[in-house]
C-alpha cells in the first residue's frame, strides 16, 4: 500500500537537494544534485535556470522511484534574490543573476541613490541599495544588455520559476519580492510601481502570495508526480530554511551554516538598520531583520580543493587540534566581496599571522573562527538597533561535525539549538506544502536534539581576537580595494 509523503525540493548555490518526508515529519528518503555556478566575470556570478528544472525532474523521479509513496503535495524553495528575466512564455532570455555574491551592478546602485534618493529608498524598502537588490541588476541589463531588456516581460526566481513550471501560475512569494529592492514597498507590503516603471517599465511583476499558499496544481505528470498535486508558492532558501527549524517567533535567530552564512532574526514591529536587510517574514504578518556573509562555507571547500581533496573529517580533526585562536592566525572571510554589515563589494580575504610553523589544520581553524566573527558582527549589528534575540537555532550541512557550531557558539558567547533535523530548506519547503492538505506542526516534526553551549574558558581568547578581526578590516580595505581593481583589470585583459 502506497504512503502519502510531501516532495521539498530546494535549489542552493552548490547544489539541489530534493526530500521526501512522511505527515509525522520523518525523512523517507533524500537526494542530492550537485553543481557549479558560472562566473564569467569578477563579480559575476550566474546560473542556466535550465538546471534547476533538469535537477527538480532528476530528484522528483529519484525520490518517487521505488512507488510506494503517493506525493500529496510539493514545496520549492531557492537561493535568491535572483534575477530570472524571460518572455511572455517564461523561457529565460539569459543565464540567472544571483543574489548578493553577484557584484556587477555597484554603477547601477549609485545611479539609483542620486536618482531615487537613498535616504527615501531605505524609508520605503527597509534596506539600502547592494549586491543583494534586484533593482540595480534589472538597471544593468537594461545598461549592457539592451537587446534582452527589450525581449523581457516576467521576472522569476528559483522558487517561483519551478513553481511556474508546475503549475504555469505566475506568482512570487512576499518575502522574495520585499528583497526586491526598490521595487518593493515594504511599509504597504505591495510593487512600488512608480519606482517599479522607472527601472524595468515593461516587466509584468507577479501577483504576490504567502510562501505556504499555493501557486496551482501540477498540469501534467513530472518525475512521478501526477497531474493536480498542490504546489505552494515557495520563496528563498534561508527563509525556508527558518521554517525548517521552526524560528519564526519574535526574538529567534535562526543560523544557517552552508556555502554562504545567512542570519535571519524575526522582529515585533517593522525594524530597519542600514547594516542589514529589512524583509518580510515567511510566514503571514512576519517581519525579519536579516544579515548575510558573501562566503563561508565556500571558502572551507576552496581550502579542501587547495590542499589536495583531503576528506571533512580530516581537516576539522586537524582544525580541533588547533586549538581557539589558530596559534596566531586571523582570517577576514571576505573571499567574494562582503554582504552584511559593510556591504563593501570590493573587500577581499586577508590572512594575517602566517609563519613557516602553521599548519593545514591551523589555516582550516581561523578560517571557521573567521565565519564566527562575521556572526558576531552581524549580531552586534542587530543588537545595536533593539533587535531582541531570545533563541538562537543552528540549520545547514555546517552544523554536522559539531565543531563550526560550538566555534560559533564560543566566538558569540551565545547558545545554540540544534534540531533533530538540519537538512534546511527542502525540508521547510515539504513542511510548507504539507500544510496545503494536513494539519502539521514543525515543532513536533523536528523537535530540538541537542544545545551547543559556549565554553567559557576560551572567550577571553576570542574577545581579543575578535578586537583585531573589527580592526584588521579598515586597516587593509585600501590595500584590498586596490588589488580588486587590479583583478578586474588583468579580467578584462584576458577576455580581450
Amino acid at each position: 500500500m502506497r504512503r502519502r509523503a510531501y516532495l521539498g525540493v530546494d535549489i542552493g548555490t552548490s547544489s539541489s537537494k530534493g526530500v521526501l518526508v512522511d505527515p509525522q515529519g520523518r525523512l523517507v528518503r533524500t537526494a542530492v544534485r550537485e553543481h557549479t555556478v558560472d562566473r564569467p566575470a569578477p563579480g559575476h556570478v550566474e546560473m542556466d535556470a535550465q538546471v534547476w528544472w533538469r535537477e527538480f525532474v532528476e530528484l522528483a523521479g529519484e525520490l518517487t522511484a521505488p512507488g510506494d509513496v503517493e506525493v500529496a503535495a510539493v514545496g520549492v524553495s531557492g537561493m535568491g534574490p535572483c534575477v530570472v528575466v524571460t518572455d511572455d512564455d517564461g523561457t529565460p532570455l539569459r543565464p540567472a543573476i544571483l543574489y548578493g555574491v553577484d557584484t556587477r551592478a555597484s554603477a547601477q546602485i549609485d545611479a539609483l541613490n542620486d536618482e531615487l534618493g537613498a535616504e527615501a529608498i531605505f524609508e520605503r524598502c527597509g534596506s539600502m541599495l547592494s549586491s543583494q537588490a534586484v533593482g540595480p541588476k534589472l538597471r544593468w541589463l537594461a545598461d549592457t544588455e539592451p537587446g534582452t531588456t527589450a525581449r523581457a516581460r516576467r521576472l522569476f526566481m528559483p522558487s517561483s520559476w519551478l513553481a511556474y513550471r508546475l503549475t504555469g501560475e505566475y506568482v512570487l512569494d512576499y518575502h522574495s519580492a520585499s528583497q526586491c529592492t526598490p521595487l518593493f514597498d515594504t511599509v504597504d507590503n505591495t510593487w512600488h510601481d512608480g519606482w517599479a516603471r522607472h527601472i524595468c517599465p515593461d516587466l509584468e511583476l507577479p501577483p504576490l502570495r504567502w510562501p505556504g499558499e499555493a501557486a496551482g496544481v501540477t498540469t501534467h505528470e513530472v518525475g512521478g508526480i501526477p497531474a493536480g498535486v498542490p504546489v505552494i508558492t515557495g520563496t528563498i532558501d534561508a527563509w525556508s530554511e527558518a521554517v525548517s527549524v521552526d524560528a519564526q517567533r519574535p526574538g529567534d535567530l535562526m543560523i544557517m551554516y552552508g556555502t554562504t552564512m545567512f542570519l535571519v532574526n524575526t522582529v515585533r514591529e517593522r525594524l530597519t538598520t542600514p547594516a542589514m536587510w529589512g524583509t518580510l517574514g515567511a510566514l503571514p504578518g512576519t517581519r525579519n531583520l536579516a544579515g548575510g556573509m558573501a562566503t563561508s562555507g565556500a571558502i572551507t571547500a576552496w581550502l579542501r580543493e587547495l590542499t589536495g581533496g583531503t576528506d571533512y573529517s580530516t581537516l576539522l580533526a586537524e582544525a580541533a587540534a588547533s586549538g581557539a585562536g589558530a596559534n596566531g592566525l586571523l582570517v577576514l572571510p571576505y573571499f567574494a566581496g562582503e554582504r552584511t554589515p559593510i556591504f563593501d563589494p570590493d573587500a577581499r580575504g586577508v590572512v594575517a599571522g602566517l609563519t613557516l610553523s602553521h599548519t593545514r589544520g591551523d589555516l582550516y581553524r581561523a578560517v571557521l573562527e573567521a565565519t564566527a566573527f562575521g556572526v558576531r558582527h552581524n549580531i552586534e549589528s542587530l543588537h545595536e538597533v533593539g533587535a531582541e534575540i531570545s533563541r538562537a537555532v543552528a540549520v545547514g550541512g555546517g552544523t554536522q561535525g559539531a565543531l563550526w557550531t560550538q566555534v560559533v557558539s564560543d566566538v558569540t558567547g551565545m547558545a545554540q539549538t540544534v534540531p533533530s533535523v538540519t537538512i534546511g530548506a527542502s525540508y521547510g519547503a515539504a513542511f510548507l506544502a504539507a500544510g496545503l492538505v494536513d494539519d502539521v506542526r514543525m515543532a513536533e516534526w523536528n523537535p530540538p536534539a541537542r544545545v551547543c553551549e559556549p565554553d567559557p574558558a576560551v572567550r577571553d581568547t576570542y574577545d581579543a581576537l575578535y578586537e583585531q578581526y573589527r580592526a584588521l578590516y579598515p586597516a587593509s580595505r585600501d590595500v584590498v580595494h586596490v588589488l580588486a581593481q587590479h583583478q578586474r583589470a588583468r579580467s578584462r585583459e584576458g577576455e580581450s
